[in-house]
């Protein structure tokens, strides 16, 4: 506990950072929100109307200061091009995103472990063969190409799969799954490439140590060994791996979302920096930082559960 509270007291200078440096960046995008607004056709003393009207024409840093005072009470803002709360938009795209970034994982666990520990039973041999093409395929291979092929293949000819018409997945499970399927396995595949070369690695690390011998030398079968003996002290690399998959999967669906036509959270971020909406922008970069900030804290306690080995008190031991 005392470990916990002492990240989530590290947290606040960590974000307060990540804020002026969201904060400082946005407003170095060139162009100005208010002639976005009224269009290249308004005259001057309409846009600067408007600026003073949206607090632009203040000082940057009491621009931050005001904005800062409403993030601390929960207030996001009022986007600029929509003239809706940032906090409604970032609540109606980001399930989609964090649902597609777990089904992503899942697809990917479920690829890489099979094929990373048959690699490591079966160390040199056709098994450890088919893994290392499968994870040379999954890298070489870019996810929208993937994605495209699979919505000619799956959509397109066969009629299997929906390719447009995301509805949450409380609402009705089955569409939800028939227009989610195809973008999970396609990021998924890649991202199993990952995961399967560093579990390959990791395991064939280990298995080469005194312990994995000794078990074996009592007699166990292989594939024991690897499961109950050498996995538990391979993983610690392979969650540090998942974590930092996770966290770069909240803004590295875009593409994604784009070809399977997805309302998600990349979408919502690309369009505001493109139509300079800053409240927007700051709102949802800000909310990504939570997130890995998170991520990365929940990474540190499931270490402890992997390996007993690892005490959370401050330090590693």
């Amino acid at each position: 506990m005392a470990y916990i509270v002492k990240r989530l007291l590290t947290m606040i200078p960590v974000l307060l950072f990540l804020s002026m440096m969201v904060f400082s960046l946005i407003h170095l995008i060139p162009g100005d929100p208010a002639q976005i607004i009224l269009g290249q056709d308004a005259t001057p003393s309409a846009v600067a109307a408007l600026r003073a009207q949206m607090g632009l024409n203040q000082p940057l840093f009491m621009q931050y200061v005001q904005w800062m005072g409403k993030l601390l009470h929960g207030n996001f803002g009022t986007s600029l091009i929509d003239h809706e709360a940032v906090m409604k938009l970032i609540g109606q795209r980001l399930p989609v995103t964090v649902e597609l970034a777990i089904g992503t994982l899942i697809v990917a666990l479920l690829i890489a472990f099979p094929l990373g520990i048959l690699a490591a039973v079966y160390r040199g041999k056709w098994a450890d063969f088919v893994a290392l093409f499968t994870s040379t395929i999954g890298l070489a291979v870019p996810p929208f190409w993937i994605g495209i092929i699979f919505l000619l293949l799956f959509t397109v000819k066969v009629h299997l799969f929906q390719s447009s018409g995301y509805v949450p997945i409380w609402q009705n499970p089955g569409q939800n799954l028939s227009t989610m399927i195809l973008p999970m396995v396609a990021t998924g595949i890649r991202e199993a490439a990952v995961l399967l070369r560093m579990l390959r690695s990791s395991l064939m690390e280990v298995v080469d140590q005194d312990f994995v011998r000794t078990a074996r030398a009592k007699g166990l079968r292989g594939f024991v060994v690897i499961v109950g003996h050498a996995l538990p002290n391979a993983l610690i690399p392979v969650v540090t791996t998942a974590g930092i998959q996770i966290a770069g999967l909240l803004g590295g669906l875009v593409i994604t979302e784009q070809i399977f036509s997805l309302p998600g959270f990349g979408q919502l971020l690309v369009q505001s920096v493109f139509s300079r909406d800053y409240t927007t922008v700051q709102g949802a970069a800000m909310v990504a930082a939570l997130i890995v900030v998170v991520v990365n804290l929940i990474v540190d306690l499931v270490y402890g559960f992997v390996d007993p080995r690892i005490r959370l008190t401050g330090g590693r031991s």
